[in-house]
């Protein structure tokens, strides 16, 4: 606990007292490049969070070196990776509940020093600038983050997940409207 307030401050302290803060020096969500350095920053989650979690396997399925077309987005900070998720672009809707094309967002991470501190909320907040439905399973005791950010709980045939919507424009007239 007392280590998270030190954390907590240090983050604070550090982003307000910078002069000039730019993009490199502040925290934000990038595409993972799939290679040996990404496999070794994976790692450090293995022993973090719920084993359904792990994006190891994932990855070293998958491992080319360098490939930029990777599902893998995440945060660094200080150099190292600290938040991660992956994201998978679907043409049909699994759903009544989903318009096609929607965002399939999985196994959203933070390392546990982290928590709490907006990060996991950063990754989302990416994946809704894509103005596409998001649907994603609330995994380890989640579901208050998700309704936080303004996710709906649906079930079908037993099994729940979240989804959100963009917001519509309300003031949009419609063909029909106008004539």
């Amino acid at each position: 606990m007392r280590y998270n307030i030190i954390v907590n401050i240090y983050t604070f302290l550090y982003f307000t007292t910078r002069k000039g803060c730019d993009s490199m020096h502040f925290p934000k969500v990038e595409r993972l490049l799939i290679n040996y350095k990404t496999l070794e920053e994976f790692k450090k989650f293995k022993g973090c969070g719920a084993e359904e979690l792990s994006m190891l396997e994932d990855l070293q399925a998958n491992i080319i070196e360098n490939d930029s077309e990777s599902p893998f987005y995440g945060i660094y900070y200080g150099g190292s990776l600290i938040a991660r998720m992956s994201l998978y672009t679907k043409q049909q809707a699994s759903s009544n509940s989903l318009t096609s094309p929607y965002v399939e967002l999985f196994k959203l991470e933070v390392l546990p020093t982290f928590q709490k501190q907006g990060f996991g909320k950063m990754l989302v907040n990416y994946v809704k600038q894509l103005n596409l439905p998001i649907k994603t399973i609330a995994r380890v005791q989640s579901a208050d983050f998700w309704e936080k950010l303004h996710f709906e709980k649906v079930t079908i045939d037993d099994s729940d997940f979240y989804i959100w919507h963009p917001n519509v424009n309300l003031n949009a007239v419609t063909k029909s409207e106008s004539a």
